[in-house]
Order: structure tokens, then C-alpha cells, then sequence
């Protein structure tokens, strides 16, 4: 049956957002051939939510959102926006280097992955 989940990130620049997942995210990784990096991922959920027009988004989760922003800060990361609470979580997003942005939260609700 299904085991996983493949994501796909479409960028402007996918050598520099590849870079950046290896090296400052530190995701270890693949080569799936010519230098085309497929990254190990931490555990995932995926949550169904009513919209207007159908799309997709990728929020990547961490468990102390003010110590992940330090780091990522320390390390040259572009936030896009200031964190922001939610009955669900607090969130931001970062700009990756190719210019597209990046969900990033703190889930203040329990984790499916934990189940």
C-alpha cells in the first residue's frame, strides 16, 4: 500500500534551493543522478482544508518556532513575514533562494506523526 509521500518543490533556481535544503537545512539526502537531490524529510502530516480554488502548500514544522527563527537567522535565512499565532500554530515563512517562500510552524495542536 502507500508508504510515503513525495513533495515536489518548483523553483527558479533549484540548484540554489537544493543547496539550501543540504546545506543549511542539513536534510541528508540522494542523488538520483546528475546532481538531482532527492531529500529525506522529517515525519509529515498532510490536513484537508475548504478552499475556494484547489492548491497545495508546504509548511515545514519545528518544535520551538523563536529558538528554529535564531538559528535559521544565524545561518542567513530570509524570513518573509514575522511570526504570526493562530489557534493552531505560529507561523512564518522564509525565503528560499530561488525567491519562493516557505511555510515554517510550530504546531500548538496535537501531531498526527506522533500517532
Amino acid at each position: 500500500m502507500i508508504n510515503g509521500a513525495h513533495v515536489i518543490i518548483y523553483s527558479r533556481d533549484a540548484e540554489a534551493d537544493r543547496d539550501f535544503f543540504r546545506d543549511v537545512l542539513r536534510y541528508p539526502h540522494v542523488d538520483a543522478g546528475r546532481g538531482w537531490l532527492i531529500f529525506k524529510l522529517p515525519p509529515a502530516e498532510v490536513a484537508v482544508h475548504p478552499a475556494e480554488v484547489d492548491s497545495h502548500e508546504l509548511f515545514l514544522m519545528c518544535d520551538d518556532l523563536d529558538a528554529t527563527i535564531a538559528e535559521l537567522t544565524a545561518s542567513g535565512v530570509e524570513f518573509v513575514k514575522q511570526p504570526e499565532r493562530q489557534p493552531w500554530g505560529v507561523l512564518t515563512s522564509i525565503r528560499l533562494p530561488g525567491g519562493s517562500e516557505l511555510g515554517l510552524y510550530e504546531p500548538l495542536h496535537e501531531r498526527a506523526h506522533d500517532l
